[in-house]
């Protein structure tokens, strides 16, 4: 048996497994000008890292007047992003052996993402993941996206997991929001820099404040290994907040 006991560990896609934000952005700014927006910058792209790719989409045609439906605003913007993606998507290297350290010990673990199941499923193959991260959970697939609970709550339950036996590892402030309100603790790793003080990650349960560059497999596991020693203590859970910057 793990030394993790009954966790479960969902894993965020976009910017927390791979490193795939400038895809996103570079899909959104050819999107956005094919219909005649040519001014979206990386600064306008953070507002929606974290947010489910219908759902900005759909505020894209609300903020710009958009006229054609979302529909069809979500399959240029997928299209754009794929061809990207099939070509150079890249998994963290520590994330990479954080994920394969937990899958040869048996831990339970899942994807639960904001993209689509195509993107997932394109990206998981492009980086050889695929294999260790069998159970994904797309946000098309539930009723509401990030920041509600509902993508980690199936992935949960795909899992057959408690809830409260899950950690979530998650790069926005919507993402750690959600997996506070799933009950699930959460290990936050901004992906935007001045986003560690949002008070969405404040709940989280370890804030690894220099977001990438700072997490390592090996802190990441032992403080798994804290976690679960803590829940088979006497007091069970403490809902203590920790932090390395």
């Amino acid at each position: 048996m793990s030394a993790l006991g009954g966790i479960s560990v969902i894993f965020d896609l976009d910017g927390t497994l791979v490193d795939s934000e400038p895809h996103y952005y570079e899909a959104g700014r050819l999107t956005l000008a094919e219909y005649g927006v040519p001014d979206f910058g990386w600064a306008d792209h953070e507002a929606y890292v974290g947010i489910s790719t219908q759902e900005t989409v759909a505020d894209w045609k609300r903020r710009y007047g958009l006229r054609a439906p979302v529909d069809e605003l979500l399959a240029v913007k997928n299209r754009h992003y794929l061809d990207l993606a099939r070509t150079s998507a890249r998994a963290y290297p520590r994330m990479r052996e954080f994920v394969e350290r937990l899958a040869g010990e048996g831990v339970p673990l899942a994807v639960a993402s904001g993209s689509s199941p195509e993107a997932i499923t394109t990206i998981l193959g492009r980086t050889g993941l695929a294999a260790q991260l069998r159970t994904v959970v797309s946000a098309d697939e539930v009723e509401r996206g990030k920041p509600a609970p509902d993508v980690f709550l199936e992935a949960a339950r795909r899992l057959g997991a408690d809830p409260a036996d899950c950690v979530v590892l998650e790069d926005a402030p919507p993402g750690a929001a959600a997996a506070h309100a799933a009950g699930m603790r959460c290990i936050a790793i901004p992906y935007v820099a001045a986003q560690a003080d949002a008070p969405e990650f404040a709940t989280a349960d370890l804030l690894v404040g220099g977001g990438q560059e700072e997490f390592t497999a090996r802190a990441a596991y032992e403080w798994l290994e804290r976690t679960a020693r803590t829940d088979r203590g006497p007091g069970g859970r403490t809902g203590r907040n920790d932090r390395f910057d």
